[in-house]
């Protein structure tokens, strides 16, 4: 550890007055972390099956968000290619190596162009499949990996992200639960991105501007639970 980070350190331990070497707490926080207790669960998103999706629908359309629903996955294509006919934008869309869109029929939209990979400058709209989403915020939450790389949740002007109804959970602990059961504790995906709406700031005289610090606009495709 640098000089400059035990120093710092050293002056919060100090301020707690705690002790480098307090056993008990120690041992508190090694059996936090194997347990993983649960948080405060807010009661606004304790509700079940449609009421849930609603509740996340309502919750992603107020933070500017758009939501459209398909019945089946083998919908989603052509959602894609509506959102992108609906902004007036070119029929070409970039995803990762996703498996659950890769199954959908892409080829069926004969118009539209299906680019693999990272995302790049010159992208105006990604496709990205969330892990999971939260009915209490209308949050969405992603792992990284090739499947779905980070850079096209944050570089294009327009995300769509396809997710499925049977994954929205109802609070974030919920969601983190499944995330650690999917990739083990200590083998976590690198990064968790928890988006809720486009990218926004009103850091400038309180005015609210889009796309500050990512895509101006987020529209998700929910696939109902009887897909």
């Amino acid at each position: 550890m640098s000089d400059a980070r035990s120093a710092i350190l050293a002056k919060m331990r100090s301020a707690m007055g705690r002790k480098a070497d307090d056993v008990d707490r120690k041992a508190a926080v090694a059996d936090r972390l194997q347990r993983s207790p649960r948080g405060p669960i807010p009661d606004r998103g304790q509700v079940e099956g449609a009421e849930r999706t609603a509740l996340f629908q309502k919750m992603a359309e107020a933070v500017q968000a758009s939501v459209s629903h398909v019945p089946a996955r083998e919908g989603v294509p052509e959602a894609v290619a509506d959102y992108l006919k609906s902004k007036n934008l070119p029929a070409t869309a970039r995803m990762g190596d996703d498996a659950r869109l890769a199954d959908m029929p892409w080829s069926a939209q004969k118009h539209m162009e299906i680019l693999k990979g990272r995302a790049e400058n010159a992208d105006l709209a990604t496709v990205s499949h969330a892990l999971g989403g939260v009915a209490e915020t209308g949050t969405l939450m992603l792992v990284s990996g090739p499947d779905n790389p980070t850079t096209l949740n944050f570089l294009p002007e327009h995300h769509i992200v396809v997710l499925e109804e049977a994954d929205i959970a109802g609070d974030y602990e919920s969601v983190w639960a499944r995330i650690r059961q999917r990739f083990g504790k200590g083998v976590m995906p690198r990064t968790v991105n928890m988006i809720t709406g486009p990218s926004r700031s009103a850091d400038i005289e309180q005015t609210l501007l889009l796309g500050a610090h990512g895509p101006r606009a987020l529209h998700i495709v929910i696939v109902d639970k009887n897909a």
